[in-house]
């Protein structure tokens, strides 16, 4: 079994379960991106805080000029924080409070991502109360499929996100007739990891076809946001560990038709943090069951709630056993039969103390965790960090 490379003498005397991330992958990433946008005139990504608000990990993403995307007032905090210009967030979300709205217009924040008619309405009340003027682009739900896990599909039609093609423009005339909002261009999201292009192809001809019905009202776009959803291979993170950005961009190089002058945003999350970050669990006991061997870990769905909440999976490594390969059950201890990381998977012999390497858990791993059961939440622990 080929394994990652991990700093494993200086795990020792670490309280585990632990989230261990490897900075100069992170950057290895990072300078991919900036690379392929160098090559491509207006196109700005800016991360996705969801996927993972480690101050540490936001710190290395904000030195490294991107800018931030934000689904809460707490994410817009975290960010600004973390050293992310104000210039440089945008904020999504279907259901903005009004101290986030508050929170953004008085930070200045690039735009907002508006989902429906009374949102936008609040959005202007609060900027007039301030005597601002919010900058806006409107999220349409472009009714498009993406290759994914249904719970993370975004832009059908029966999703609670965006506002429907058909009443693009109404909306569109209404925030042009508002005094306190500034309507900038159009917002899209389709899903999260997707790895076949053809998906970002079919919102790339969505998009053309939008644009070319508004320019014939004579309605002019300055900047368009595709939003993310580039996948990640969790399969082979070894031998993947960086996704394949140039096709990514080239997709919507090739077949987005930009306008002169015009501004391509993006929001990566998980392609930029997933695999720089594994979960490092220790093996509590092995247990033969009536069919089948359990390797029973201190970590659980509190720690890493995606395999109990997607049937995700994540490749597991014994990091700390180069024994022949058995086959096993990893669990966790919470009280819960959902509380399981992966069925019938290979494994060097586990023994109790062996440390287990659950990899490509950089995104949606720590940001989600909880107390469950009252347990701890899990630490992040930086290649610096061990050195």
């Amino acid at each position: 079994m080929i394994k990652g490379t991990f700093p494993v003498e200086q795990f020792a005397g670490k309280r585990t379960p632990f989230y261990y991330y490897d900075t100069p992958l992170l950057r290895k990433t990072l300078a991919a991106i900036i690379e392929e946008c160098r090559r491509r005139e207006g196109f700005h990504v800016h991360y996705a805080v969801k996927a993972n608000a480690n101050p540490k990990i936001l710190g290395i993403i904000s030195q490294a000029g991107l800018g931030a995307d934000c689904v809460s007032g707490g994410e817009i905090q975290a960010a600004i924080a973390a050293g992310f210009p104000a210039s440089k967030i945008v904020y999504a979300g279907v259901g903005k409070s009004d101290w986030e709205i508050n929170l953004g217009l008085d930070a200045g924040i690039f735009c907002f991502n508006v989902e429906s008619i009374p949102e936008l309405e609040v959005i202007n009340e609060l900027a007039a109360a301030k005597g601002k003027v919010a900058r806006i682009c409107l999220r349409i739900n472009p009714n498009v499929g993406a290759h994914t896990h249904a719970n993370i599909t975004t832009g059908l039609a029966e999703n609670k996100f965006g506002i429907a093609m058909r009443d693009m423009e109404e909306v569109i005339e209404v925030a042009e007739n508002m005094s306190n909002v500034s309507f900038e261009g159009l917002h899209f999201h389709i899903g999260s990891q997707i790895l076949d292009m053809g998906d970002f192809e079919a919102l790339c001809n969505r998009i053309n076809d939008l644009q070319e019905k508004l320019e014939r009202r004579h309605i002019n776009l300055k900047h368009i946001n595709v939003g993310g959803g580039l996948g990640i291979s969790y399969d082979h993170p070894n031998h993947l560990p960086i996704p394949d950005f140039h096709a990514y961009f080239q997709t919507y190089a090739r077949k987005l038709k930009l306008r002169p002058g015009q501004q391509l945003h993006f929001e990566l999350g998980r392609a930029i943090v997933a695999q720089c970050g594994t979960l490092i669990t220790q093996v509590l006991y092995v247990k033969q069951g009536a069919a089948k061997q359990f390797a029973i870990v201190d970590a659980g769905m509190t720690d890493l709630i995606r395999p109990a909440l997607y049937n995700a999976f994540h490749r597991i490594e014994n990091i700390t056993s180069d024994e022949e390969a058995e086959i096993y059950d990893v669990v966790g201890p919470i009280c819960e039969s959902s509380d399981v990381f992966v069925k019938a998977f290979d494994l060097n012999r586990c023994h109790r103390g062996d440390l287990l390497a659950i990899r490509s858990a950089g995104a949606y791993g720590e940001i989600m965790a909880s107390q469950y059961n009252c347990r701890r939440l899990p630490v992040g622990i930086t290649t610096e960090e061990l050195l």
